[in-house]
């Protein structure tokens, strides 16, 4: 009986209460905002300052990431839409019907990476329709890519942080209304 006591203390369905689940939501968000299109901060960054090898090293890891995300979107689009149709459906039946707290707490760290993935997939599209769609070119070498890796970083920061705070809103208000009712 003592380890079940200690399981549902470690193990607790009760998210926002629980301080894993807030560490959970700002490592996604940290690594969301880090990593744009698989590709690091600190690589877009180099490639800024520093051009030539850097940027040319960005410019094919760009175009390698933003193909596999096409072909991945164009091979499987029917069946993920599918997927994610009936995920978030069933998500937000049982967070806001049913009032299931770990249904919301998931609900509130998911949803948010259909627009995160919206913009990814546009990115992908524009390196595209940059390099033309052929394969014989070499790799895209500009500030342009640059510019437009970070500009997807901030609107996913931007999304981090207004889902940061949804969710930290949404968050102290069930925690409250739980311990008024009980």
């Amino acid at each position: 009986m003592e380890l079940y006591k200690i399981l549902t203390e470690v193990i607790d369905l009760r998210s926002f209460s629980n301080l894993w689940y807030w560490i959970m939501l700002a490592v996604i968000w940290s690594c969301s905002s880090h990593w744009v299109l698989g590709i690091p901060f600190d690589m877009i960054m180099r490639a800024k300052r520093e051009g030539g090898v850097a940027l040319a090293d960005l410019g094919q890891v760009a175009e390698i990431n933003s193909r596999r995300f096409l072909q991945i979107s164009r091979t499987a689009a029917v069946p993920m839409f599918f997927f994610l149709s009936f995920f978030f459906t069933g998500l937000a039946v049982l967070s806001f019907y049913y009032w299931v707290e770990f249904a919301q707490a998931l609900f509130l760290l998911t949803i948010w990476f259909l627009p995160v993935g919206w913009l990814t997939l546009r990115l992908a599209l524009v390196i595209e329709a940059e390099r033309g769609g052929s394969q014989e070119q070499g790799p895209l070498c500009d500030t342009r890519l640059c510019n437009g890796l970070l500009w997807l970083r901030r609107k996913v920061q931007v999304i981090g942080m207004f889902a940061i705070l949804v969710t930290a809103m949404f968050g102290m208000w069930r925690n409250l209304s739980h311990s008024i009712l009980y």
